[in-house]
């Protein structure tokens, strides 16, 4: 037994049947749902809060009511899946936050020209391979470091001959 298990052990044998102080109920924190407005009484966001602090699924809005912006919270801070939309509620990005920072794999969307670009982020910058497509055919593919571009290929052979191994998914 490790003397980390003989400490747990000790402890439990001499205390273990004292309240030390703690109370025996359940701690619970209790979450609100929360909508917020501007000063024109407009609603800004709705989403969840405990102790005054953003969690679990939040909506953001435009001053016209459209959706501006939508996925969840951790602690305050971007976590997970996120979307968002112009002011006509069309797409115009999607993507991964963990704690706060861009990562993962991005979705840009070109509404004008119905092309899409997808990014890997690291750290909230460009940092790995940038895919580019033209009506859903892939026609250029990049690679970034630290949000610069270093590298880039115009087609999947190039592309394939360069990076044998790696996946694009």
């Amino acid at each position: 037994m490790s003397i980390k298990m003989h400490l747990v052990f000790i402890f439990l044998f001499f205390f273990g049947n004292t309240q030390l102080g703690f109370s025996s109920e359940i701690l619970t924190v209790e979450k609100t749902y929360i909508k917020e407005y501007d000063t024109n009484g407009r609603l800004k966001a709705e989403g969840w809060k405990s102790m005054d602090i953003k969690i679990d699924y939040w909506t953001f809005y435009h001053q016209n009511g459209q959706v501006l912006s939508k996925g969840h919270f951790s602690n305050n801070q971007k976590h997970g899946y996120w979307y968002f939309y112009n002011d006509e509620g069309q797409l115009l990005k999607e993507g991964h936050f963990e704690n706060g920072s861009a990562e993962k794999w991005w979705i840009f969307y070109d509404i004008a020209t119905n092309n899409k670009s997808k990014f890997q982020f690291k750290n909230n910058q460009k940092n790995g391979f940038a895919l580019r497509y033209n009506k859903n055919k892939l026609v250029k593919a990049e690679e970034y470091q630290n949000g610069q571009k270093i590298d880039e290929w115009t087609s999947l052979i190039a592309f394939r001959l360069d990076n044998p191994t790696i996946s694009l998914r």
